[in-house]
């Protein structure tokens, strides 16, 4: 099963590095998180800057653009997971072979998840770059950085489900954006309610838990969030797959 699953990340790493519009998506990834790291960067820098510490004003600054510039850019990566498949036909192919729908989903998981990685990495370098002039919260760091990754796999898993349910790469991007906006604004449907729903709706934004992250704060309220929102969506993906591969 390992085995499959590595086989079909692997090909899915190979599809995502001979599309160009993969490439595109990086560069204007790292261009913009690039801005949101050097402006807060030079406003701390001025002598009449008030900040109270780099890692808070530069760099958890940089992590929360980044986020949500991951969150606009991530239905253009995801869209193609399944949806590709249904359209050129190959889903098929993929359905005939002795290759169970989980080790399909997790695969293409994997795949993508392996991808966003790489984004977080060349995110990193930048804050990074600063430890040859100054200290940084290290620790604080760690916590935006688990944040962001957790983000990325519920995204990624949102946008593979999505991706499953249509044969247009077009309309998958389009729900998937549609899903995740939801969830960020969410939080809003429970201003004018009771406490106890206002805390619901927001426990089921999908930013306000990364908030926490950027603060440095380790709360398991939080990677739970994630952990279920991940596995939910994966889940959905493969019954779907799987009733289509049984009932055709």
């Amino acid at each position: 099963m390992i085995n499959n699953i590595i086989l079909i990340a692997g090909n899915e790493l190979r599809r995502f590095f001979k599309s160009t519009l993969a490439w595109i998506i990086l560069a204007i990834i790292q261009f913009l998180v690039a801005i949101f790291f050097y402006v807060p960067l030079v406003m701390y820098l001025q002598p009449a800057s008030t900040a109270s510490g780099l890692t808070d004003a530069v760099v958890s600054t940089m992590y929360g653009f980044a986020a949500y510039i991951i969150l606009i850019m991530s239905p253009l990566l995801t869209m193609r997971l399944i949806s590709e498949e249904r359209q050129l036909g190959t889903i098929r192919l993929l359905f005939s072979s002795p290759i169970s729908i989980t080790e399909i989903v997790l695969g293409k998981f994997l795949g993508i998840t392996i991808f966003y990685l790489l984004i977080l990495l060349m995110i990193t370098l930048m804050p990074l770059s600063l430890l040859f002039g100054t200290q940084l919260d290290l620790g604080q760091i760690a916590s935006s950085l688990v944040g962001l990754f957790l983000l990325m796999t519920s995204v990624a898993s949102i946008g593979l489900f999505l991706s499953s349910l249509t044969s247009s790469p077009a309309m998958a991007a389009i729900s998937t954006f549609g899903t995740i906006l939801f969830l960020l604004i969410i939080k809003i449907g429970g201003t004018n309610s009771s406490s106890e729903v206002a805390l619901v709706f927001s426990y089921l934004s999908i930013d306000k838990h990364y908030n926490n992250f950027l603060s440095g704060l380790f709360n398991s309220v939080d990677i739970f969030y994630y952990i279920i929102l991940t596995v939910f969506f994966i889940i959905l993906c493969i019954w779907r797959l799987d009733s289509e591969r049984t009932y055709g």
